[in-house]
């Protein structure tokens, strides 16, 4: 396939497309309910049948022509990616994509982290990189609240270091944090990550979807939680290795480590966003935000071939304009779509 050079994909904001992110599944078996609260979620809810999901087949093939056209980082996503049977397969398969240059795609995992001790080891051998875990609390009863399946906390700090011996690392440990749920336990996280190798991050409750219950005050602001760590830990700034970070990183003046806070809602990074999304079913998303994608599974079994996708990639990505959290007190509440974040794995 002769697909157009990387460097010069650019979206209407001059942005580049390096990251693609891949829901593999729109299940899950947690009901967080910051993301599927099960008043919503629940055992009456529909969710897709397997044969509207993506092959795995149809999945590498989308991979391998976005890798063509410049993304050089994937990450696969759900609801819970881990859930999806045969995984560790197409984590092989991915794997063995190249980039431009030659080197191997930076294949990584966002998850729960609930199956990873059984399968931390088949997903390395396969070739993945990199997890990300999730984990709100550290108080046993709040993090079943939240979860809201009565998992404990023990089995995700057993995830992370069957991640960690499994050679998963950094392993990055996502918090969401919530006002008056688990902003009090900022410094208990921070403690209990110093030292360890491995990455805190703290993201703020966002606006993803319709179903959170997303209110402003809700929202801890990463500057607050940088100041509040700075007062316990001297922090130092880290600059930023790629201009697409989400995350600012801080470390620890005494070389403790470093942490990490993604602040979407009050200093939002649209303007060096790289990231498209695709959701379980083949739907491409150019925003965390957007209210509707565009069909990729209908190219992908209606016959075109690589040429085709290829420039179905390159006309979305080059009309895109996405910059939604720069103008979210702009907007009138209620009165936009989003498509929900377990939908398209955050």
């Amino acid at each position: 396939m002769n697909a157009q050079p990387a460097a010069a994909l650019k979206d209407a904001r001059g942005r580049p497309l390096h990251d693609l992110r891949i829901s593999v599944t729109d299940r899950c078996n947690f009901r967080c309910v910051y993301c599927m609260p099960k008043e919503i979620f629940g055992r009456d809810f529909v969710f897709r049948e397997r044969s509207e999901l993506l092959s795995f087949e149809e999945i590498e093939r989308l991979a391998r022509v976005a890798v063509s056209l410049g993304v050089h980082k994937l990450r696969l996503t759900g609801g819970e990616p881990l859930l999806r049977r045969g995984i560790v397969d197409l984590v092989g398969m991915l794997s063995q994509l190249k980039t431009a240059d030659g080197k191997p795609v930076d294949l990584a995992m966002t998850t729960n982290g609930s199956a990873l001790p059984v399968m931390a080891q088949q997903l390395k051998d396969a070739g993945l990189r990199r997890v990300t875990i999730s984990l709100d609390s550290l108080d046993d009863a709040r993090f079943k609240a939240i979860n809201d399946v009565n998992f404990p906390v023990s089995r995700v700090l057993q995830a992370i270091d069957a991640a960690e011996q499994a050679g998963l690392g950094p392993v990055k440990v996502n918090t969401v944090l919530k006002r008056g749920v688990n902003d009090d336990e900022i410094l208990t996280l921070a403690e209990h990550f110093r030292g360890t190798g491995q990455i805190l991050r703290f993201i703020e409750f966002m606006d993803v979807g319709t179903t959170n219950g997303w209110k402003l005050d809700a929202v801890v602001p990463s500057s607050e939680v940088v100041s509040r760590i700075n007062e316990r830990w001297a922090l130092e700034p880290v600059v930023k290795t790629e201009p697409g970070e989400t995350a600012n990183r801080w470390r620890y003046a005494d070389g403790a480590g470093e942490i990490g806070v993604i602040s979407s809602v009050t200093n939002a990074f649209c303007g060096n966003c790289s990231r498209a999304r695709v959701s379980a079913e083949g739907q491409l998303y150019t925003c965390l935000f957007a209210g509707s994608g565009f069909d990729l599974r209908a190219l992908l079994r209606g016959g075109a071939d690589d040429e085709e996708l290829a420039r179905a990639l390159t006309g979305r990505w080059r009309k895109r304009d996405d910059n939604y959290s720069e103008l979210r007190a702009a907007l009138t509440p209620g009165n936009r779509k989003r498509i929900e974040m377990s939908y398209i794995g955050g």
